[in-house]
């Protein structure tokens, strides 16, 4: 069960380097070059979530987003725009559209936006069902549970979410600001000093296994290395 995303960009290369970013994390991408393929589409199959480029040969993107609310009212739209006027923000908003980004932009920013609206939409995908086994810990995230051996913790959800976050990463390093916009949907201040007592929290928790460490990777972010 991978989370299916129709992608319509008719820029060649672009699409490419998106596309192919998109499936290394799992997605199943279906992409159209211009507007009128992305129509013929959008009655056939369901999508999980639409990533449109506004102006696009034959057909734009908002007409697209009108012809996608026909038939789902709920599925998440997010627009690629090389334009950042306010009127047509609020042309596409008022469309249906879950967000916008202008371009150039970060791969990096897009699948950090792609991964919320698929949280809100409660896109579960098969990892979300399982058990996590991590080093001498069984994790099951939906109960909020860290188990070694007969010892056994219940999380908050914070901290099961961020523990879920570091495991489906392991040796990555992950940037403290993406972290707080994964988890919390913003980096500031208050929310940064919240991540740091978290942090500490699972350090204590899974000390007793010296194949793990949550590293500080000073001035960026922060490492679950895991000892194999």
């Amino acid at each position: 069960m991978k989370a299916h995303l129709l992608y319509v960009e008719d820029d060649e290369s672009l699409s490419f380097v998106t596309r192919d970013n998109l499936e290394l994390k799992g997605y199943q991408i279906t992409h159209c070059a211009d507007g009128l393929e992305a129509m013929k589409l959008v009655g056939q199959k369901e999508f999980d979530l639409c990533i449109l480029d506004v102006m696009l040969p034959e057909v734009d993107g908002f007409t697209i987003a009108q012809e996608i609310r026909k038939y789902n009212a709920e599925v998440p739209i997010i627009f690629l725009t090389a334009k950042s006027l306010k009127e047509d923000k609020i042309r596409g908003l008022k469309l249906g559209a879950d967000d916008y980004i202008t371009k150039p932009f970060s791969i990096e920013e897009l699948i950090l936006k792609i991964e919320v609206f698929l949280r809100r939409s409660k896109f579960v995908s098969p990892v979300e069902t399982n058990i996590y086994r991590i080093g001498k810990f069984e994790f099951e995230y939906k109960n909020l549970l860290l188990v070694n051996g007969e010892e056994q913790r219940t999380l908050t959800q914070k901290e099961a979410d961020l523990l879920r976050y570091f495991i489906e990463n392991p040796n990555e390093v992950l940037k403290r600001n993406t972290i707080l916009k994964s988890l919390w949907g913003d980096d500031d201040y208050f929310l940064g000093r919240s991540l740091d007592v978290f942090i500490s929290r699972l350090r204590k928790y899974l000390k007793p296994d010296e194949s793990l460490a949550i590293e500080n990777i000073h001035g960026v972010g922060f490492r679950l290395k895991v000892v194999l």
